[in-house]
């Protein structure tokens, strides 16, 4: 299978930001206080002042961004099996921090797209995505309503109703076991193919 595998709150933790942005804006914020996706407005400032920290420790932040639990020996688990894919909104200029930090964690060396944008139903397309593990919110619902199936990280930013194609995961040990369910599926000739032929009855149409 194709799998498409966001980074930020995906594959790193979801409060990866969290150090830098308290000592920068000299605000105390928790885990427990990210509930909106959109950073600036969790730390409750100016969205131009937050892009202004972003330019200035964004890279920095990046290469130090923790990582979440079994995440590297479940990616090491899924390249030998399947296709993956590494599909990030981050900006092109930050490739070389991204890369730096996909190598020290040891994570296999796969394709790296930089969208630049959160739009990725385009990309997924390109790559004929099977299987599409993000994070935020409104991705998923693009990816789903357009065909693909998604697995939701789960997190207090992502609080929302699941719409057909989309599985809340809380972990990446369940994001085996259900890709591993999925790839039974697709064996029998059921769940993925059918959505393939949806796509292309969207993409026709």
């Amino acid at each position: 299978m194709n799998i498409c595998v966001d980074i930020d709150g995906t594959i790193t933790t979801e409060d990866a930001w969290v150090k830098s942005a308290i000592k920068y804006f000299k605000k105390f914020i928790s885990k427990e206080d990210i509930t909106e996706y959109e950073i600036y407005k969790v730390l409750g400032v100016k969205e131009e002042e937050y892009n202004k920290f972003y330019e200035l420790c964004g890279e920095k932040m990046h290469e130090k961004a923790p990582i979440r639990k079994q995440a590297k020996r479940i990616l090491k688990n899924l390249n030998r099996e399947h296709k993956l894919f590494y599909v990030t909104a981050r900006q092109e200029k930050m490739r070389k921090a991204t890369e730096k930090w996909i190598n020290k964690n040891k994570l296999p060396k796969v394709s790296l797209y930089m969208t630049g944008s959160h739009y990725k139903v385009e990309k997924a397309e390109e790559l004929d995505c099977d299987i599409f593990i993000e994070d935020r919110y409104e991705n998923a619902v693009q990816l789903a309503l357009a065909g693909y199936q998604v697995l939701l990280v789960d997190c207090l930013y992502n609080q929302k109703p699941i719409l057909p194609n989309i599985t809340r995961v809380k972990s990446w040990d369940e994001i085996e076991i259900v890709i591993n369910r999925f790839e039974e599926k697709k064996e029998n000739g059921s769940i993925l193919f059918e959505s393939k032929k949806r796509r292309l009855a969207l993409f026709v149409s």
